[in-house]
């Protein structure tokens, strides 16, 4: 790369960049990586060209092989163009690198490397390693500088390169030290590559015909017509019409035409002159030459304007003249081509002519005849053809027979060989122990050693090749893998940042929509059922609203993170509310929900679920707990949750007891079978595993249901278990986990007595809970006081089933998550956030009726899992463990004495009752009267 800063003269003679479109936003503003370099001299203004000669691979048939090709670079599109010659005006094709990688093989030929594009490999091949290497390392800065340039408009495309050009220039220099790292810069191959490798002729092909390009013929023919128009117009006097002057395809030339002979001038007449004016039109024709050439360039807009010495100028139409030479035999070989392909044309015309014109069907069925018996006999030369062909097949395996008995033989020759130079290194270490040794009469020395030594030296230099051959592969290939990486987070990056806005926008978007539902369903509520126009309209757009999805808006639309009817657990998104008034509602919860996870998603939930990807091996700790209280990802819950089941059921857990109890259930039908097969039914009814026919969650769910009652006699059943061990279910998706779930939850989290008969430590937990809401929020209990609202109704079934049925499911997974670990004390400060959430809408409401139809679904309204987890673990602190336990041990001594006392006045009034003489009325009848 170094190497490009040695020929100054080649790009001050250029204007490269002048034919580029003055919009382009990338062609100009981004420096050339051999002008960036630290160890080059001072970065330069005009940046150079990348553009030369390379073999490329391709074609078909018998003319598949190498084809000369003439490269150039396109900055404003990162494309790398070739065409025949350099002259050509339109290139055949391009290879677009932006998304390209390059590759070069060791045990290829010298000077092959590959461009892998996702649709197609390229195989080129240059004259030496070190032009190849050259290029490699130009293209991949080129693709980098692609990649870092940032896109600017043609009108502020100056102030654009102000402000980046420093940031550019030392972007480019570490990424040239940090290439540097791996492979030396190269430098740049004199006459090989750049504007010099214009002047020189294309390199030669054994065929002329095999350069050409079948597959882009049209481009071929266009660019050959274009040529000779030039060499006519270079050959003229200037007695052409003007309409002749400008080419087919490229610029207008007119002015670089030779004057024409002003026939006016005195004393010059046609024969004085004819000497010259044939000098002078070999002049002109050279300078024409010459400049339609640089004109015709796809590179340059200028003319080569370098004076030449004579010397030089004969060097250069020796050179053209083959370069002629070779292009007119490509040509003849292509209108011979042409000249047959219009020859079998125009005898089939011929034949369609005649068989048109004849008078009579005995004409033209002669005609078919004719045409009969030429396919007949065009069959038979192909069966004849056909069976010298099977005979050159025979032919061609008896000569592979041939060629494999010839290499078994050389086979035996080399092991012969092979044994023969053991016998020479023997001897050779005979002879060595000779000299050491000498006896008295010393043997004639040997040439065999001195022969050996230097084919294990030649050996040596070949393998040496070979590891610097190897060695230069993988620091290219190293350099490759870097700067793709590279380019590949780059373009991660930039991907990511796009998809957060996008998914801001969304949200945002979401947040107005259901405000806009949220002021309709305050309308509503404002009118009421008066019947009237505006009543009318304000129907019409709350139907519309819930009819309008934001995916029919616009059918290209990109979902970032759809929001799916059901969730990764199987619930429902949006709650199915049967009443009309509440479908409104609904739609803004949905609304909520799908914004607060655009929000989150990549703001909260990635850097979380990073960091429990980090944590490794799980430990109590201060860490894990906040973790646990932030909630865990859905990739770890299952193994989060394993591991602290285990913690808490470690010392009841034996191998084989769930497939015991299960055992003992198919023996013996247990007492509570029965509601267990009731309460299947009724759970999770918003659930698709528990409400589809064909899943299998409701099998397993009975099983871990009866296995539970089997492990515990003295519950049994009660309900809400079911709810429980769905929850377990459908996060560890295995039984047995389930169930050890199910047990870890009312056997060692919960108090004693919490699921029996009498659910009394449930009721303690109900008082307890309003104590801590009179402390914690004052105003609300107050106003619930005033209007005679008992919320023992509404959050009884709320600890008794851990939330499930209440918060929407992540949420309340959340609130699982950290339940698992801490306890019982996570149920009372979620229930006390829960209130304080939506506290205001509660004091709003001046109706015990209202508030009760309020209650039994505001849980479902909560969309903000971060806003309820910070008053949950914030607001409400301090929130001791002790104060408590204190709490409970009170309730507990009151609800005892009251349960005696319940018992007490049982069992007088059942005495009472058996004091008392049952008396028959007058005129009634017992039973057994009756029936007598």
């Amino acid at each position: 790369m170094e190497g490009m800063q040695e020929k100054p003269q080649e790009s001050s003679s250029f204007a490269p960049g002048s034919e580029e479109p003055t919009d382009s936003g990338r062609g100009s503003e981004v420096l050339p990586p051999e002008e960036s370099e630290g160890c080059a001299r001072p970065l330069e203004t005009t940046p150079k060209k990348l553009c030369g000669y390379l073999s490329k691979f391709g074609g078909k048939g018998p003319i598949r092989g190498w084809k000369s090709r003439w490269f150039f670079y396109d900055e404003n599109k990162c494309h790398l163009y070739y065409s025949r010659t350099a002259q050509d005006a339109n290139p055949l094709d391009s290879i677009d690198l932006s998304s390209a990688v390059f590759d070069c093989k060791a045990d290829a030929e010298e000077g092959t490397f590959e461009i892998k594009t996702p649709g197609r490999i390229i195989t080129l091949k240059a004259t030496t390693k070190q032009v190849m290497l050259y290029w490699l390392q130009q293209l991949q800065m080129k693709r980098w500088e692609f990649h870092n340039s940032p896109p600017a408009p043609s009108a502020t495309l100056d102030a654009a390169l102000a402000g980046n050009g420093p940031t550019l220039r030392l972007e480019l220099e570490q990424e040239e030290a940090e290439l540097e790292e791996f492979l030396c810069p190269v430098k740049t191959p004199t006459g090989l590559v750049g504007v010099a490798a214009a002047l020189q002729p294309a390199p030669a092909m054994p065929l002329a015909l095999q350069n050409i390009s079948l597959k882009h013929l049209g481009t071929e023919i266009q660019n050959t017509m274009y040529n000779i128009r030039g060499n006519k117009q270079s050959q003229g006097t200037g007695h052409r019409p003007p309409g002749e002057d400008s080419p087919l395809i490229g610029e207008p030339q007119r002015e670089e035409q030779p004057s024409p002979p002003d026939p006016s001038a005195p004393g010059k007449g046609p024969a004085d002159s004819l000497k010259p004016t044939l000098k002078s039109s070999l002049t002109a024709n050279l300078i024409q030459k010459a400049k339609r050439q640089n004109n015709t360039f796809p590179l340059f807009a200028e003319g080569l304007t370098r004076n030449r010495t004579a010397q030089e100028k004969a060097l250069a139409l020796e050179q053209q003249v083959l370069m002629l030479t070779k292009e007119l035999k490509s040509q003849k070989e292509l209108v011979r081509i042409l000249h047959k392909a219009l020859e079998a044309a125009q005898q089939e015309k011929r034949a369609s002519s005649a068989y048109l014109a004849a008078a009579e069907d005995k004409d033209r069925l002669e005609l078919v005849r004719h045409k009969v018996r030429q396919i007949a006999d065009l069959g038979r030369r192909v069966e004849a053809l056909e069976q010298e062909r099977e005979i050159l097949t025979q032919t061609a395996s008896l000569l592979e027979q041939q060629v494999q008995e010839l290499q078994q033989h050389v086979q035996l020759l080399m092991e012969k060989n092979q044994a023969k130079q053991q016998v020479i290194c023997m001897l050779s270490e005979k002879v060595t122990q000779d000299f050491l040794h000498p006896p008295n009469q010393p043997p004639e020395p040997s040439d065999a050693a001195d022969r050996d030594f230097l084919s294990q030296q030649e050996k040596m230099e070949h393998l040496k090749d070979d590891i610097e051959a190897y060695r230069t592969q993988n620091h290219f290939l190293n350099s490759e893998i870097h700067q793709v990486t590279k380019i590949w987070r780059r373009v991660a990056e930039k991907e990511k940042a796009l998809l957060m806005k996008c998914a801001y926008l969304q949200a945002k978007n979401c947040q107005v929509e259901s405000k806009y539902l949220a002021g309709l369903r305050r309308l509503q509520e404002a009118v009421g059922n008066e019947a009237s126009e505006c009543s009318e309209l304000l129907r019409q757009l709350i139907q519309e609203a819930l009819q309008w999805e934001a995916s029919d808006a616009s059918a290209d639309g990109v979902e970032l993170s759809p929001i799916s009817e059901y969730d990764e657990y199987g619930f429902l998104t949006v709650p199915n509310y049967e009443v009309e008034d509440l479908k409104l509602l609904a739609k803004i919860q949905a609304l909520e929900v799908r914004s607060h996870h655009l929000l989150a998603h990549e703001a909260v939930e990635r850097p979380l679920r990073d960091r429990w990807a980090a944590l490794g091996e799980l430990t109590p700790s201060v860490e894990l707990k906040q973790l646990l209280r932030a909630g865990v990802s859905c990739e770890h819950r299952p193994r989060v949750w394993r591991w602290l089941v285990h913690l808490r059921v470690q010392h009841l857990q034996a191998p084989g007891r769930y497939q015991e109890l299960l055992s003992r259930g198919q023996a013996c039908k247990h007492p509570a079978a029965r509601q267990i097969e009731l309460d299947l039914n009724r759970t999770f009814p918003n659930n698709k595993h528990f409400t589809c026919p064909t899943s299998s969650f409701p099998d397993k769910l009975r099983r871990v249901l009866l296995a539970f009652s089997w492990q515990n006699p003295s519950i049994g059943y009660c309900q809400g278990l079911n709810r429980l061990a769905a929850i377990a279910l459908l996060v560890l998706d295995e039984e047995e986990s389930a169930f050890w779930c199910l047990v870890a939850i009312v056997e060692t989290i919960m108090p004693a007595d919490y699921y029996s008969k009498t659910l009394t430590a449930s009721q303690v937990d109900q008082r307890v809970l309003q104590d801590l809401l009179s402390e914690k929020l004052p105003r609300l209990m107050a106003h619930l006081g005033q209007h005679r609202v008992d919320l023992s109704f509404i959050t009884f079934n709320w600890f008794l089933v851990v939330f499930a049925d209440s918060l929407i499911s992540n949420i309340l997974l959340q609130v699982w998550d950290a339940f698992l670990y801490e306890g019982t004390k996570v149920l009372f400060r979620y229930a006390l956030a829960i209130f304080k959430y939506n506290e205001e809408e509660i004091l709003r409401l001046q109706d015990s009726l209202e508030i009760y139809q309020y209650l039994r679904f505001f849980t479902k309204t909560i969309c903000n899992s971060g806003k309820l987890r910070n008053i949950a673990f914030n607001d409400m602190n301090p929130f001791p463990m002790k104060q408590l336990q204190q709490l409970r041990t009170v309730h507990r001594e009151r609800l005892e004495a009251e349960l005696r006392e319940l018992e007490q006045f049982k069992a007088e009034y059942l005495e009472t009752r058996a004091s008392l003489v049952p008396v028959v009325p007058e005129g009634c009848t017992s039973e057994d009267e009756g029936e007598a």
